[in-house]
């Protein structure tokens, strides 16, 4: 697992998604709309997003799968590296969804 923190953050300058798609997910972020969870994935938190959400979704769990078979570990334990990283530069206003489902806000 150490060995997957240091590569998250040498890597944190990467963005797990396209600038643009990131822009549109801020967005919906700061509206509440999605939110975040512990495991490195979004959640839907209005129905009307739920596209975007699971297509965001299939390109972390694309990642996540390539730096897990790099690294020789789950791909649940990148996900959750890479939560730590989401939530430290989401915007403000954002939702945080905990391992015990509890809702937070960033």
């Amino acid at each position: 697992m150490l060995r997957v923190l240091f590569v998250a953050f040498a890597f944190a300058s990467a963005s797990v998604i396209p600038t643009a798609w990131a822009a549109d997910l801020d967005g919906l972020r700061s509206s509440g709309a999605v939110g975040e969870r512990y495991d490195g994935m979004a959640v839907a938190r209005d129905g009307s997003v739920s596209d975007f959400v699971s297509a965001t979704n299939a390109k972390r769990t694309q990642i996540y799968q390539v730096r897990a078979n790099k690294e020789g570990v789950s791909v649940k334990q990148v996900g959750m590296v890479y939560a730590k990283q989401i939530m430290s530069k989401a915007p403000s206003g954002t939702w945080f969804q905990a391992e015990d489902d509890s809702w937070v806000q960033k």
